[in-house]
């Protein structure tokens, strides 16, 4: 029987394993503002009001990049305050970086991997999706909305956590159910949120369906909100949170293989943050082209490699031979880090992703 419902999930900013990536990639977007090819491995780990930055920055001038106010504005801009602790200037933030320069000879070899690496892109022909999964596509938006109800309705008194999950129906091509958990002050009015994400839900699912043809704009009948009962215990406060744990959330949600390690925290030289970009590039101009109605790309790299192999390409109903690809698509990795370091928000893209947007700089297909 082929399985017509799939899952997918996404969090707010204000979720630690989020907060936590937005640390690390702000870091890395101060020392490549500083030097382009800055080479950073970072870290982050956060639980209540401690916060833990480890790793390596190299680049002009790393000692003197402020760390600690980076780290205390992440928190502010996910929505933490004296109303929502931990506040950002009670933090207590530890650190065990090696900071200092990018010598020459580290520049130039930035060339050749120093790590090795198997990662998967993944793209449908579904314009309207921005070519993703129509679940992950759809979850991301949900995700997005909903997160603005804490500014839109102050009177619900909703805190910076929260996170949704739905199920989609393919045949249907509808949301079959829909779980949300928001953070909620204790004595908010639980039947007014309860209103307040219906009405959200319904909206942003109208708007989806004018984008994206054939989704059913309807909600599902079951809307669960808190389902475990109040939610007022989040965040940093109620869980602790580690840089590179949403890997199926950055991805394509879990209907599609994953492959490589975290993204952020990695400049755009390293294999895992690269080889993502470039084998979701792959996939899409496959799809773009017409060659396939959806596509998966699987690359590979060696420590010393200069370049990704592309092993597969898997199209169901339709051979293709990477070979043929490989040889239209750059796959190095010095041309991945020289096209797109410093061309993107890092921190905005930790919170709400890398390909679920047509904005983002490595999305665009030209043929």
């Amino acid at each position: 029987m082929t399985n017509s419902l799939f899952p997918a999930e996404a969090v707010f900013p204000g979720h630690p394993d989020k907060i936590c990536d937005a640390i690390a990639d702000s870091l890395v977007a101060e020392a490549v503002r500083r030097q382009s090819r800055a080479l950073c491995g970072i870290e982050v780990a956060v639980h209540r009001g401690s916060v833990f930055v480890t790793g390596r920055i190299a680049c002009d001038e790393a000692a003197t990049i402020p760390v600690d106010s980076i780290v205390r504005e992440c928190f502010r801009t996910a929505g933490y305050s004296r109303d929502w602790g931990p506040a950002p200037e009670d933090l207590q933030v530890g650190t065990e970086l090696c900071l200092g320069p990018l010598c020459e000879s580290e520049s130039s070899f930035r060339r050749f991997s120093d790590d090795q690496s198997i990662v998967t892109g993944y793209a449908i022909d579904s314009p309207g999706s921005n070519y993703l999964p129509p679940e992950h596509w759809l979850v991301c938006r949900l995700s997005r909305r909903l997160c603005r109800l804490r500014e839109e309705h102050s009177a619900l008194r909703l805190g910076p956590d929260g996170k949704v999950v739905l199920i989609w129906d393919s045949i249907r091509g509808a949301v079959a159910g829909l779980s949300v958990s928001l953070q909620q002050a204790i004595g908010g009015d639980e039947i007014a949120l309860h209103r307040a994400v219906r009405q959200a839900v319904a909206g942003e699912l109208e708007e989806g369906a004018q984008q994206h043809p054939g989704l059913d704009p309807r909600p599902p009948e079951e809307i669960h909100v808190n389902g475990a009962g109040n939610f007022e215990v989040g965040g940093t406060e109620g869980d602790n949170g580690l840089s590179g744990k949403k890997l199926v959330v950055d991805a394509y949600g879990p209907r599609v293989p994953i492959g490589g390690g975290a993204l952020s925290g990695k400049d755009f030289y390293k294999a895992d943050r690269a080889g993502a970009i470039l084998a979701r590039r792959v996939a899409k101009t496959v799809v773009q082209s017409g060659a396939a109605r959806e596509c998966l790309a699987t690359l590979a790299i060696f420590p010393g490699d200069t370049d990704f192999r592309l092993l597969s390409l898997q199209a169901p109903g339709t051979e293709l031979e990477p070979g043929r690809w490989a040889k239209l698509i750059d796959l190095s990795l010095e041309s991945a880090g020289d096209r797109y370091a410093g061309t993107a928000d890092l921190a905005a893209i930790a919170r709400y992703g890398h390909f679920n947007s047509a904005e983002r700089p490595w999305e665009p297909i030209l043929f």
